[in-house]
């Protein structure tokens, strides 16, 4: 089965949570299992993109896990690169910013977000394709959506 590079990530990113995976070798089968055929070299860019790291698992093996905070400074990074990548349109209204993305895109938007604690963001609120982005009092909506509008420029 042909799948684009979002749902492959997707899938190997639940399937990271459910399975202690040693090797990329594991995962290429996993995946393979699942109907997606993937190269060495995709698999290993997929790891590293997500954040995918080799840890201590339950019986001492090395595992692959996604790291849960890799640190404001690397998040912001990643941030402006996911908002690229999958944000359509911004608007605002209030003290919010309301960021549509494709369908089942709008969570990794939403996380990037709050991994990066971009100053005046008080919280993220993520649907399918629509994420409300709520500012700190003070902060009008339209101001954080000029943010985030900069970022896709």
């Amino acid at each position: 089965m042909a799948v684009d590079k979002l749902e492959r990530q997707q899938l190997l990113r639940r399937l990271l949570d459910e399975h202690a995976l040693r090797s990329q070798a594991e995962v290429r089968e996993l995946l393979r299992a699942h109907g997606v055929d993937a190269h060495q070299a995709t698999v290993s860019r997929d790891l590293d993109e997500l954040g995918a790291v080799k840890v201590r698992g339950t019986n001492g093996d090395l595992v692959y896990r996604l790291t849960a905070d890799p640190g404001p400074g690397l998040a912001r990074t990643r941030l402006d690169e996911v908002l690229r990548q999958f944000v359509t349109s911004v608007r605002s209204s209030g003290n919010i910013a309301v960021l549509r993305t494709p369908p089942a895109c709008a969570h990794p938007v939403a996380s990037a977000i709050d991994l990066a604690e971009l100053p005046g963001v008080l919280a993220t609120v993520a649907g399918d394709d629509t994420i409300l982005v709520v500012a700190e009092e003070g902060i009008p909506g339209q101001e954080l959506a000029s943010r985030f509008l900069d970022k896709l420029r």
